[in-house]
């Protein structure tokens, strides 16, 4: 759990320098949202290719790798002062974000408690969203009030992903290494029988939530400082980490009741940051953030759950992937498309059209949500395993 939240404590670091780039380098809206896609992206591509590898080779040499990709992109990002720099730090990270997407969350699952019968759902999907959170207040605060501030942060995160690494390294494995190796490589999106009836919402809930992280990302930070009319490294960050951090209340709904409730105060959240961003009021920006940040983890952690329900060992990663995949989707198409209206829309009127994406999304939920199926693993179920998975 540690090595997963120093992984995306590594990623959000990045989010309150975007305006020192923007400041400092000439970077523009459509440049820092090209790093959102360029991030996004790479993490697709890994989970496409290894998002099942870590089933045969093992759990600790695949968080190892991802890993050391994460420190790369961290030692790339320390001389930014072209977009091209910032692309390819971010893209170095994008690939480790999406091994350890799989392979540290399915480690966490693993080695979790049996009873609550909810933590392993909640550390697995929350923790990212922690990482983030703790990366981008330490960024902010570090940015404004530290020495080097366009360094400092990045070194502080290459120390804690090596110690992250030695104690992966010394960590017993919970996966015995098997044949299919390669075959897995094959770009494949496959998850048990029983939890294909949840995809639909999975989908919306993952798609709609992340693509507003990712907004959060691109242009949150020329919000705060053009409508919002504050510059403090700070204060973005704190605004970036009160969306992300993750809900203390995310465990204690059935799946479909989580997911509903979830998503109704997303859509909340998203009605009082569109009010906050017409009257340039920042205290409610916040504290809509926050409603729509402890609505997207309630939702998020909800659909984890259910997919996880009744889950085996060999199911964790390919789930997982699935779930990541469609989470930075909804980072990466938004992302894209918006990057390219938003040199001929106004920033609040890009933010208007993410409010009615999130609305679309809460109604769908609200209709179609559904717990998963109670009891054991179909005998269906059971051979798919075991034709998808090589022994």
């Amino acid at each position: 759990m540690l090595s997963l939240t120093a992984a995306f404590a590594a990623v959000g670091s990045t989010i309150p320098l975007f305006n020192v780039y923007r400041a400092q380098d000439g970077f523009t809206n459509a440049d820092i949202s090209m790093t959102v896609v360029a991030y996004s992206a790479a993490t697709i591509s890994t989970l496409l290719v290894l998002g099942r590898l870590s089933n045969h080779v093992g759990r600790r040499p695949t968080a190892l790798v991802s890993l050391g990709l994460l420190l790369l992109g961290c030692l790339v990002l320390l001389n930014v002062h072209h977009i091209g720099v910032l692309i390819a730090g971010r893209l170095l990270m994008g690939l480790g974000a999406g091994l350890a997407s799989s392979s540290l969350t399915a480690y966490i699952v693993d080695t979790a408690p049996t009873k609550p019968a909810w933590l392993a759902s909640v550390a697995s999907s929350q923790t990212v969203m922690l990482g983030l959170a703790i990366g981008a207040i330490a960024s902010g605060a570090l940015v404004q009030f530290g020495p080097w501030p366009r360094d400092l942060i990045y070194l502080i995160s290459v120390g804690l992903l090596v110690v992250s690494t030695v104690l992966i390294a010394i960590s017993p494995d919970t996966v015995t290494a098997v044949g299919g190796a390669w075959r897995s490589l094959h770009p494949t999106v496959r998850v048990p029988v029983r939890v294909r009836p949840l995809l639909a919402v999975t989908a919306v809930v993952l798609l709609s939530t992340w693509a507003t992280g990712a907004f959060y990302q691109a242009f949150v930070p020329a919000l705060v400082g053009d409508q919002l009319r504050t510059h403090s490294s700070l204060v973005l960050g704190l605004v970036f980490a009160a969306y992300m951090a993750p809900s203390a209340l995310s465990g204690r709904f059935a799946p479909a009741g989580a997911q509903r409730i979830g998503m109704v105060a997303f859509c909340a959240g998203w009605t009082g940051i569109i009010t906050a961003i017409a009257t340039g009021a920042l205290p409610l920006f916040i504290a809509a953030t926050i409603v729509a940040g402890a609505g997207q983890g309630i939702a998020i952690s909800g659909t984890t759950r259910g997919l996880l329900h009744a889950s085996s060992q060999a199911d964790r990663a390919p789930i997982f992937a699935v779930v990541y995949l469609l989470s930075y989707s909804g980072a990466t198409i938004p992302s894209l498309i918006s990057g390219q209206l938003s040199n001929t829309f106004s920033l609040p009127k890009i933010a208007l059209g993410y409010g009615a994406s999130a609305l679309v999304a809460t109604l769908f939920t609200v209709i179609a949500a559904r717990n998963p199926h109670t009891g054991t693993t179909s005998r269906h179920d059971e051979c798919t395993r075991q034709t998808s998975t090589p022994a």
